[in-house]
């Protein structure tokens, strides 16, 4: 046997990427150690992990972004290096050099990249002087006044946003001078409060946008490479519900120029691991840099679908120094594969969250299906983390294979005792519209009513749970069983 690249490894993170993360671990013969708030003490990534680590916070999450509790742990348990994940402190510069002054090795890119890349103004001037499209935008001058005027010029509509921000929050959509003013302090104050930065720029609007990101990898030394591009059109609130490798509808020859760009200012910025650079394309073809995420995506499961590559192994291999998977030309797509993200919301609600106790769990299996997630039944799902639950990815010989299969998986997911999209999931995908591709970020809106949820009987509800009470003997043994406290006093008669 070879010798492991790294003896052991941190995971700076939980849920569904911790597990995914460990997986590859595992395969790798690298040990694995999982931290947790006291609260996931026995949650599905702990129990995986070769070992496991208590943090401390006020909440769950603040332990989770304990840059020094994090690093203590890594050193406690003898760990060199220290993968971050998504979420939490994935992207936080200051965690990356921390890691790094400590002797361990971050994997992902250095702290500088991360600096350049979180912050959109830099990233987007960097961009533009590496000759990567940006749209039309105003910067942040500090004078109200001059930068309302600038933006004016520009012409409307425009987008307002946040310099440090993601996730959708700081932004805003103007149309017109009189709305311009105040739209632009909204945003600033939403920046400072999620970002503690309150610079706002302005930029071109793109109407009916599409969503295209680029999967990247670089060796740290100039050297990179894509894994394709990935449809991300399908949003609410400004965050990804639906993904898809490759785009739907996306002419070969744009489909190559955004690549090739995304691969130009991955090689500019020297970039190390694993990144993914976004971009907005209009209806007339044209593109512009959105920004750069200097992590694994969430979505990164479609991009390993069509490619047959472990993004989680690429990742340690390029901080171990082994460099880059291959070249350019080895690099191959096959078929198509749809990412759905598993939230526990209410899409009748305005998408709230919800909360509530992991009942039944069923998944379907198939060769050509991935159910990431780290849910246990009797799991309580809490307002104390993201609400997404898991992600079901399908791949499909084609785009109508892979919607078709996801729209069977998603009719036979089962998920009991939480209100979740995936009924609204399977909707989606079989509106007429996104089966032709006709998709934007702006798809949920537009179609907001043939999306609702029809009106079910009480009647059909009724035997919908008298059909699963008779099928599902999980359900029926849930539902017949003698209740705390009686269960624990045994045989008694009334």
């Amino acid at each position: 046997m070879s010798t492991p690249l790294f003896n052991k490894v941190l995971v700076a993170n939980r849920g569904e990427i911790a597990c995914r993360v460990m997986r590859t671990l595992r395969e790798m013969g690298i040990g694995s150690v999982a931290i947790h708030h006291r609260v996931e003490a026995r949650a599905k990534h702990v129990r995986m992990a070769d070992e496991a680590v208590e943090i401390t916070g006020d909440t769950p999450v603040a332990a989770h972004l304990d840059i020094a509790q994090i690093i203590a742990a890594a050193k406690k348990t003898g760990a060199d290096a220290i993968h971050p994940g998504y979420g939490f402190l994935s992207e936080n510069a200051r965690f990356a050099a921390a890691v790094a002054e400590a002797g361990i090795t971050f994997i992902g890119p250095d702290a500088e990249t991360i600096s350049l890349m979180g912050d959109k103004i830099s990233a987007r001037n960097f961009a533009e002087a590496h000759g990567v499209p940006v749209a039309p935008s105003v910067m942040p001058t500090g004078d109200l006044d001059a930068f309302t005027k600038q933006a004016e010029a520009i012409g409307f509509p425009l987008l307002i946003k946040a310099a440090a921000g993601g996730g959708g929050k700081g932004m805003n959509i103007v149309r017109n001078a009189g709305d311009l003013r105040e739209a632009a302090r909204i945003a600033s104050s939403e920046a400072q409060r999620y970002f503690g930065d309150g610079r706002v720029y302005a930029e071109t609007y793109v109407e009916r946008p599409r969503h295209i990101e680029v999967q990247v990898l670089g060796d740290g030394k100039g050297g990179a490479i894509h894994l394709f591009e990935r449809e991300c059109s399908v949003q609410r609130r400004f965050q990804k519900i639906i993904e898809e490798a490759p785009s739907a509808n996306l002419p070969a020859k744009l489909a190559a120029e955004i690549c090739e760009s995304a691969v130009r200012l991955a090689a500019a910025a020297n970039y190390k691991n694993a990144g993914t650079v976004e971009y907005i394309l209009g209806a007339d073809g044209r593109f512009f840099f959105l920004e750069m995420n200097t992590r694994l995506q969430v979505e990164h499961p479609v991009t390993e679908m069509i490619t047959g590559l472990d993004l989680v192994r690429c990742q340690i291999e390029v901080a171990a120094g082994k460099g880059l998977p291959g070249r350019q030309a080895d690099i191959k797509a096959n078929g198509h594969a749809i990412e759905c993200r598993i939230c526990a919301e209410n899409p009748e609600r305005d998408f709230m969250p919800e909360t509530g106790t992991v009942q039944y769990l069923g998944v379907p299996e198939e060769p050509w299906l991935r159910f990431e997630n780290a849910l246990d039944q009797g799991q309580k799902v809490t307002a104390d983390f993201d609400p997404m639950l898991a992600k079901l990815v399908i791949h499909g010989a084609d785009r109508d294979e892979a919607v078709n299969r996801s729209i069977a998986a998603l009719d036979e997911l089962a998920l009991l005792g939480v209100t979740t999209n995936i009924d609204y999931l399977a909707r989606v995908l079989d509106h007429e519209a996104f089966r032709a591709g006709d998709i934007h970020t702006g798809f949920v809106a537009q179609h907001k009513d043939a999306l609702a949820a029809p009106s079910v009987s009480d009647a059909a509800l009724v035997q919908a749970l008298a059909a699963a009470a008779l099928g599902f003997r999980d359900f029926r043994d849930l539902a017949l069983a003698t209740p705390e406290p009686y269960a624990a006093i045994g045989g008694w008669r009334n």
